[in-house]
Order: C-alpha cells, then structure tokens, then sequence
C-alpha cells in the first residue's frame, strides 16, 4: 500500500471537481480524502495499491467535463495514518 500527496491546479474548484475526484477514487478502490484550498488548488492524499493509483492520477490530470487541469503534482507521502474510505474534507 502506498500513500500519494496530490495537488491538482487549475479549473478546480465550484465545478464538481472534488465529487469526481472521491467517485474516481471509489472506483479504483482507494481510501483517503480530498480538499480545497484556499490558493484555488485541489489537495488529495489518496492511499492503495501502486496500479490503482497510477490508472487514479491518470483520471485526475484529465479532470471531469467541467474542470481544466493546469498541474498535477504527485508525490509519494510517508503512511501516517490509514484510511477505511474515501471523503470529502471541508
């Protein structure tokens, strides 16, 4: 299992961006959590196996329909902690 520290910029946020984002996440079967932040970028740290997590970045840097990815910056985070789903944090 590995832990990746995403930041996602651009079109971002106000457009269904974090709803894909934990839909996405769902669907490769990886826990963790996704955020605004304040400078307009999303935050995501995204915990699972190395295949589902490449084929979720993939997904990621096209965004939905709404959005416009500018930069996706993915690194690889130290396990802290573990997760038992994937949410919305406000």
């Amino acid at each position: 299992m590995l832990q990746y520290h995403i930041v996602v910029e651009g079109r971002v946020q106000g457009v269904g961006f974090r709803y894909f984002v934990q839909s996405e996440a769902e669907k490769n079967k990886l826990t963790g959590w996704v955020k605004n932040r304040m400078d307009g970028a999303v935050e995501i740290l995204a915990e699972g196996p190395e295949e589902s997590l490449a084929d979720f970045v993939e997904s990621v840097q096209k965004g939905n329909r709404f959005s416009r990815v500018r930069n996706v910056t993915v690194e690889e985070a130290a396990a802290t902690e573990s997760y038992k789903n994937f949410a919305i944090a406000y």
